[in-house]
């Protein structure tokens, strides 16, 4: 029998509300050693992820799109609205404003293959784990599949 996400997930979440201040998020991966956190909302419903890097624009700032100007008009060469969006995250001051909402997720029941084969093509390092309610059951990490490949190295 394969092995599933739900063999190899972790059931020990942290997670932050929408509204946890952004020193709070930062406080907590730091000092847990984690590079991202679940964004749950009152009724435990997953609704984004925090991570690392959301957390960069805080520090990096932002790069204004690149356009030129042709007579009085101004063409983007890059979508506007991406800038909007990063601008956003670099001013804001709680979770629900850096977060990347509608995140990546997998059921328990997904063969490890599988959700090791989707991180690797969409280049992800967490997915959260939701049951078939949609509630947040555990997180699949890079960290957790290597480690589960090093016990079973003969």
């Amino acid at each position: 029998m394969p092995t599933t996400v739900a063999d190899v997930m972790s059931r020990d979440l942290v997670t932050v509300s929408p509204d946890t201040p952004l020193g709070e998020a930062i406080k907590i991966l730091a000092e847990r050693r984690i590079s991202g956190l679940p964004v749950v909302d009152q009724n435990d419903k997953l609704v984004g992820v925090i991570s690392e890097t959301d957390l960069m624009w805080q520090e990096t700032g932002v790069t204004p799109p690149a356009y030129i100007m042709l007579l009085d008009s101004v063409i983007y060469l890059e979508n506007p609205a991406k800038y909007d969006r990063e601008l956003h995250k670099a001013l804001g001051q709680t979770v629900k404003e850096a977060m990347t909402k509608d995140p990546i997720t997998v059921k328990p029941d997904k063969p490890l293959r599988d959700a090791a084969h989707l991180m690797h093509d969409r280049q992800i390092h967490r997915l959260p784990v939701l049951d078939q309610n949609g509630t947040l059951v555990g997180i699949l990490t890079r960290g957790d599949i290597i480690r589960f490949m090093a016990a079973n190295q003969d």
